[in-house]
């Protein structure tokens, strides 16, 4: 039986179509006011997948506007090239007749050839750590009532922490964590859907590994943190049904900026692979 988080979730990344290479996606309130980035990830590679016969292997947007959650999102597909191996899409989100996110995607079958990689990272087993909901919960008492309600509301793809800490008390640390994650109920065979699903969880966290050297986080009050841009290659097949290791880090801020990287996992298999730049500007506590 499927949850209703996991089919409000494949709700989301369905899509529908309106004309050839335009499709409109529906919003919801994951984060806030403005449109989740991992939404607009997950929903432009569905609407890319729409128009091809073999999955994604790479994903390059950039996030030029806040997006509004009341609104629907037009998703408009340019075929840029069809060949025998690749196949090159790009995407405009569009809201308002303003394009908010635009991205290259390129596609290919699998197919037989090297095959090297890394050393898969020693941490323990999902089943060895806490959900963050349990972890969530163990806080929530010393929280205000209006904070708490929003804090406490569940995700839609299951998270395990490597090690997690208290978003409301950050100390400087190392640019490196780590957690598990999967989509909870089994999901039907569809791999652009599964691609789809892990594009969406894969902002969640990514950021806030450049915010850690610094002891802040995205509690805190005068942090001003949005996305800017998101790449991912995909290496080979995964499914978002079953746990993967999400392994992060940053390698430097500047400028207002911070580089963020990730690796996932699934059966020691080096899956995926995630880089991001986000804004992270501190502002005047008081307006002037």
């Amino acid at each position: 039986m499927t949850s209703a988080l996991v089919k409000e979730l494949i709700d989301v990344l369905t899509l529908e179509k309106l004309e050839e290479n335009l499709f409109r996606g529906k919003s919801r309130n994951f984060v806030g006011k403005r449109v989740f980035g991992g939404q607009v990830l997950g929903q432009a590679l569905r609407a890319a997948a729409l128009t091809v016969d073999r999955p994604v292997h790479s994903l390059h947007g950039y996030f030029l506007r806040g997006g509004d959650i009341e609104a629907p999102i037009v998703y408009q597909v340019e075929r840029l090239r069809d060949g025998k191996s690749f196949a090159t899409r790009q995407v405009r989100a569009i809201q308002y007749g303003q394009v908010i996110f635009q991205a290259l995607l390129s596609f290919a079958p699998q197919e037989e050839g090297l095959n090297f990689q890394v050393e898969h990272p020693a941490y323990p087993q999902p089943d060895e750590l806490k959900n963050e909901q349990e972890l969530k919960n163990l806080i929530a008492p010393f929280l205000p009532e209006k904070v708490r309600t929003n804090f406490l509301r569940e995700r839609h793809v299951e998270l395990r922490p490597i090690n997690p800490t208290n978003p409301f008390t950050p100390q400087p640390e190392a640019p490196s964590r780590a957690h598990w994650m999967r989509v909870k109920d089994r999901l039907p065979d569809d791999p652009a859907l599964h691609q789809a699903i892990i594009a969406f969880a894969s902002d969640y966290a990514l950021m806030g590994t450049g915010l850690m050297p610094h002891g802040i986080s995205f509690m805190t009050p005068n942090l001003q943190a949005a996305s800017l841009d998101h790449g991912m290659y995909f290496h080979k097949p995964c499914r978002a049904d079953d746990w993967l290791l999400y392994d992060m880090n940053a390698t430097v801020t500047s400028s207002a900026r911070g580089l963020n990287h990730g690796r996932m996992w699934q059966n020691g298999e080096l899956v995926v692979t995630t880089v991001q730049e986000g804004l992270m500007r501190l502002r005047e506590t008081e307006e002037h």
